[in-house]
């Protein structure tokens, strides 16, 4: 019982106030989630989810650095949300390349069969 009230910190008045959550861990653990469920639409709602899911990590890791003990358990949803935020980037990208060389071969196509004599 001894370690649970040492785990606790009181406020001003007095009472209990459990850990504090980082602002932005539940956004981006949902849009790291986003990322790699939309990543293959044509590749860009996964990027833009994957780019936010990152950047919001990063700001929330600085916070993290001030004071590791108070968002301890709110920084994991955040570190997760990077890791899905980087796979849904990473797939992103590998959907974008293949409409590419999609497009540039149904192009070569088209165009080869527009040189064919009759």
């Amino acid at each position: 019982m001894d370690n649970l009230i040492d785990e606790r910190t009181t406020n001003a008045n007095g009472g209990y106030t459990g850990p504090k959550a980082l602002p932005n861990a539940s956004a981006s653990l949902v849009l790291g989630i986003i990322s790699i469920a939309t990543c293959w639409f044509f590749g860009i709602p996964g990027l833009v989810c994957g780019i936010i899911a990152v950047y919001l990590h990063n700001k929330d890791k600085q916070i993290y650095m001030e004071d590791p003990a108070t968002y301890e358990n709110s920084f994991k949803n955040s570190k997760a949300g990077f890791i899905c935020g980087v796979i849904g980037l990473s797939l992103s990208a590998l959907a974008i390349l293949y409409w590419i060389v999609y497009s540039l071969f149904i192009g070569a196509m088209v165009s080869a069969i527009g040189t064919m004599k009759h």
